[in-house]
């Protein structure tokens, strides 16, 4: 059920085209800086993360890499709230977005989800919603209200901002199940920027893409870098090298909690990393 607190008009601007809430700022100003304080994780007793600190810059593409089980995907879930939907997931630490802290006591989490979106690893488009219903899902369920107009303006906006509109105008009332991998996955870019986000999150969008859509989603992760401030988890290294601005490199050896060993701008980490795990790491002699 939707919070009624929590409804949301887009109002129309110039054109019919659909406009942010007037309370909020324009979308070349709402890409917001991410940071993470003192972060640690639990399932249960077992401890995955351990006193994480990094600071996600606006309007640049942070990368996670490191080797699988080091709690990489269990952080990117922290910073928007989805790792408290586990029965046995404990906390602690902050995670601030432009210096307020998302977790917060009265701060509602379907609002932190409007600022903090995700997509998903695998593609997961809803498959008996068509094209256009896909894309306006979030909208539904936040609550959001529009007219006919704003919607098809908003539907146009998104999917042309996800790279993908050219490819679809014409067969919008066909299910979203009937595109192709790489464009499932740019669906689900543009459902997620529907609710105007300003952090992106992404969990390795492309391990399961061929080449040419793996090339075509990371196009689109440059182009919405200077609107959105996104965050990628990803075990290729060359795709790490190419769309991101830093890296931050996670590590759990031993038995013991996933932690940072490095991070820093990604040209850095690649060319002269201070410590050999990282150099070893991104140049593949482990992981």
């Amino acid at each position: 059920m939707t919070d009624l607190a929590d409804t949301v008009t887009l109002p129309p601007v110039p054109g019919g085209k659909p406009g942010p809430d007037p309370a909020e700022p324009a979308a070349a100003t709402r890409a917001g800086a991410l940071e993470a304080e003192a972060v640690s994780a639990w399932f249960g007793d077992r401890k995955v993360l351990d006193r994480v600190s990094l600071a996600m810059p606006a309007r640049e593409v942070t990368a996670l890499i490191g080797p699988s089980g080091c709690g990489k995907s269990t952080f990117l879930r922290i910073l928007n709230r989805m790792h408290e939907l586990i029965g046995s997931a404990a906390l602690s630490g902050r995670v601030l977005l432009d210096g307020s802290d998302i977790y917060d006591r009265g701060r509602r989490i379907t609002h932190a989800r409007r600022e903090i979106g995700m997509v998903f690893q695998k593609p997961n488009p809803f498959p008996a919603m068509s094209l256009h219903e896909n894309v306006l899902a979030g909208l539904k369920l936040g609550g959001v209200r529009a007219g006919r107009e704003e919607k098809d303006a908003l539907v146009e906006e998104c999917l042309t901002r996800a790279g993908l509109w050219n490819e679809v105008k014409d067969r919008l009332r066909q299910p979203g199940g009937a595109l192709s991998g790489g464009q499932q996955q740019r669906l689900c870019i543009a459902r997620a920027l529907a609710v105007r986000p300003r952090v992106l999150l992404m969990d390795e969008p492309c391990s399961a893409l061929d080449p040419t859509s793996t090339r075509r989603v990371e196009e689109t992760i440059a182009e919405l870098k200077s609107e959105v401030t996104i965050v990628i988890v990803t075990h290729n290294m060359q795709q790490a090298a190419r769309v991101s601005d830093s890296c931050a490199f996670f590590l759990a050896e031993q038995g013991t909690p996933g932690a940072i060993v490095e991070h820093g701008p990604t040209e850095t980490m690649f060319g002269a990393p201070t410590d050999p795990r990282t150099a070893d790491y991104v140049n593949g002699r482990f992981g």
